[in-house]
């Protein structure tokens, strides 16, 4: 049924709107410039008018999330956005067991990474940087990496796998998209350990680079989800009714 198409587009919007939203909010809140801002300080006065930036208003999409009133938005919007692409997750495994179970091993671990990634950033949203900084770096951590290899392995099945008869058009273009969140994520994991002002902001351009284009990403898949149905969900259980008698015998 076409209506499946809404998860890809409801997924892309709730993050990009979200998101974004957060950070427009941070810029209003904490009177600083955002991606602008060039100047940072060791430390500000309290009693200091204009625009004054620490290490602190680094316009990380994390730092944006991090005090009130942003953090319950930004929380409800990592919440959402994680629960909407572990559906994502399944029901595009269920697609590749319906339409090409030859690749069902390689479309299981792209859905074991898929949640990982989704398990990864709910930690991150709900473990403020300011209080639990350790397993919110962790589980973004995890986030970054797995949704490299999640978007490689669902790359490559674009280019094995037939369900839209548009794949001509969505292999190139996702594999341009998986090839910028590769090198973005490293080169914003290297700015992101230095210690310096400038490469601290420069992570923060990269991170922000990173999430709208996964968001493209995943908006992409619309297409293959004009052409799920529910039915395709039972295979799942199929395939589990099979292992249950395999056991058995």
């Amino acid at each position: 049924m076409a209506v499946w198409v809404i998860l890809p587009i409801v997924l892309c919007a709730v993050s990009f709107i979200g998101c974004w939203t957060v950070f427009l909010s941070f810029m209003l809140h904490e009177n600083i410039v955002g991606f602008l801002n060039r100047e940072y300080r060791n430390s500000c006065q309290t009693n200091e008018t204009g625009n004054c930036c620490t290490l602190d208003n680094v316009p990380t999409i994390s730092t944006s999330g991090a005090n009130f009133p942003e953090n319950s938005l930004f929380t409800a919007t990592i919440n959402a956005g994680s629960f909407l692409f572990l559906i994502f997750c399944i029901f595009h495994h269920a697609h590749i067991l319906d339409r090409n179970n030859v690749h069902s091993l390689l479309s299981k671990i792209a859905m074991i990474l898929g949640c990982v990634v989704s398990m990864g950033a709910f930690m991150a949203g709900n473990c403020n940087p300011t209080e639990l900084m350790l397993l919110h770096y962790l589980g973004a951590a995890l986030s970054f990496v797995c949704v490299c290899l999640y978007m490689t392995i669902l790359t490559f099945l674009t280019s094995k796998c037939v369900m839209t008869g548009c794949e001509w058009a969505l292999h190139p273009l996702r594999s341009i998209s998986t090839i910028i969140q590769v090198f973005a994520t490293i080169l914003y994991g290297i700015f992101f350990i230095q210690e310096d002002f400038f490469y601290k902001h420069i992570s923060a351009v990269f991170e922000w680079l990173l999430a709208v284009n996964l968001q493209l990403y995943e908006l992409s898949y619309s297409v293959e989800f004009y052409f799920f149905s529910s039915s395709m969900l039972s295979v799942l259980l199929a395939k589990k009714e099979e292992e249950k008698c395999l056991i058995l015998s």
